[in-house]
């Protein structure tokens, strides 16, 4: 009978400690179109960018290898080895993995040791206490062991665990998302470099042929042919020129100074040596772009705001079992002697054993307003998530835009770049055979190096807009990449 007993109400606590009250998590709906806007005004084959074919593995793994660069590969292989940023998001993620064992820990009885030697003296003087019983000391050796476990009646605990969880994954999505930024940082400063680069080469080259050009007009000057202004024209021109040249410099060195951050390095201790973008390299590549529901699981930024969403209804659930008793097993055993003599005798054993229920009868509405505030929480993280969502759709209309209209003016400024350096060829030809002054030669040249630098300027935009692009599509991140914590 006894057995039973003890069966049925161990049974019992088993079948409570199934129960979990709060709601039960199911991930909100999200206004994701059927398809991207700018899908349907995709260029012809070859123009830039393409839609994805199923089975499509362009963009994945190393996605900056898709650009032909094997310095730009050598420089993103050396951010997740050395960037002190992306150490951090790693170091926080660690931390977040920690306080699952934290919160689970609590899911098993905690046993602790106290042990103690003394000698005790009873007053004689004390109130209600007969003199007769009053003596010299006596010693008091105690070995006690404890027990105490709260039994998880409505799931407080399990919810803690899975919150933590949750919070943890979110930290591993943060994790992505930082490394996915920088290595697009990355991408994005080295083409700024290399743009820098190549403005640096035409405009060297322009200061070349104007300082050619201010020697002519000196000659022509000298000669007769042609009046003092168009020498003081020729030499405006060159040095003015000679600033851009100069200033081209100082952002090429920003951009160098940022590459070595970026790599963990100090400036002071990296360099690269000047390699101007042209038309071999890098390569322009052929984006795939993705449909809604596969960009929500290459998005790390939107896994970390769902998988807080995720944590934030656990809070709920737990701030509802605040309402309910708290049931607590205590257990205190051990030994308890006079002397090291009979310390440890059997005689001088002791334990006592017994549940705890507790219920808080009146709080002055605590538990209500942390229920509201867990409930005022969720819903913030939902608005996150969808907005989080949104923010990636429009991430991508953009750069699909971006490359798309750019691909249209790249071939539009070549074409007036064409123009520009067939006038500037004609104007000098014309002034030096004295048809046209020299004001007309200026002119022309100054509309023909805006022409050749805006060229290289859209290079470097589709080159940036393709890594934008590639950086709002999530990279080479999905959801199968979340650790099972």
């Amino acid at each position: 009978m006894k057995h039973a007993l003890l069966a049925s109400g161990a049974a019992f606590l088993l079948l409570l400690s199934g129960c979990m009250v709060g709601p039960k998590y199911v991930k909100p709906d999200l206004p994701a179109p059927p398809s991207f806007k700018e899908a349907a005004n995709a260029p012809p084959p070859g123009g830039g960018w393409k839609i994805a074919q199923p089975g499509d593995q362009t963009v994945r793994g190393n996605w900056w290898e898709i650009f032909g660069d094997p310095q730009l590969n050598a420089l993103e292989e050396q951010v997740d080895a050395s960037n002190q940023t992306l150490k951090i998001a790693e170091a926080n993620f660690r931390q977040a993995r920690a306080a699952i064992r934290f919160n689970r820990a609590s899911e098993a009885p905690a046993i602790g040791v106290s042990p103690g030697i003394s000698t005790v003296r009873d007053s004689a003087h004390q109130p209600y206490f007969p003199q007769s019983q009053a003596n010299n000391g006596v010693g008091d050796f105690t070995l006690p062991v404890d027990l105490s476990w709260e039994i998880d009646l409505w799931g407080r605990i399990r919810r803690s665990v899975t919150a933590a969880r949750e919070q943890a994954q979110a930290s591993a999505a943060d994790m992505a998302a930082v490394r996915l930024s920088l290595h697009s940082e990355l991408a994005i400063d080295y083409f700024e470099l290399r743009s820098a680069d190549a403005q640096k080469k035409l405009l060297d080259d322009t200061v070349k042929a104007y300082t050619e050009a201010l020697r002519l007009t000196e000659n022509r000057f000298e000669g007769g042919a042609a009046p003092k202004s168009d020498v003081e024209q020729a030499r405006t021109q060159l040095e003015q020129t000679q600033v851009l040249d100069s200033d081209v410099s100082i952002q090429r060195a920003q951009y160098e100074h940022a590459i070595a951050i970026l790599i963990g390095k100090p400036p002071a201790s990296f360099s690269l040596p000047p390699v101007p973008m042209d038309a071999n390299g890098p390569v322009l590549p052929a984006i795939p772009t993705t449909m809604p529901s596969e960009l929500l699981e290459r998005r790390p930024d939107i896994a970390a705001a769902e998988r807080r969403m995720a944590a934030a209804n656990e809070q709920i659930g737990i701030a509802q079992a605040a309402y309910y008793p708290t049931l607590s097993l205590s257990a205190l055993a051990g030994f308890q002697g006079t002397s090291a003599m009979n310390w440890l005798n059997w005689p001088s054993r002791f334990w006592a054993v017994g549940p705890t229920l507790s219920e808080t009868l009146f709080d002055a509405g605590r538990r209500r307003a942390t229920k509201e505030s867990a409930l005022a929480g969720y819903d913030a993280t939902v608005a996150n998530y969808r907005q989080t969502a949104l923010t990636a759709f429009q991430e991508v209309e953009d750069n699909l835009a971006a490359l798309r209209i750019l691909s249209s003016e790249a071939q539009q400024q070549h074409n007036a770049t064409s123009a520009a350096e067939e006038t500037l060829r004609l104007f000098q030809n014309r002034y030096e055979g004295g048809v046209d002054t020299y004001l007309q030669v200026v002119t022309a040249q100054t509309t023909a190096l805006n022409n050749e630098r805006n060229d290289i300027d859209i290079r470097r935009r589709q080159l940036e807009a393709s890594v934008l692009l590639i950086k709002a599509t999530g990279g080479d991140w999905d959801l199968s990449q979340l650790p099972n914590l």
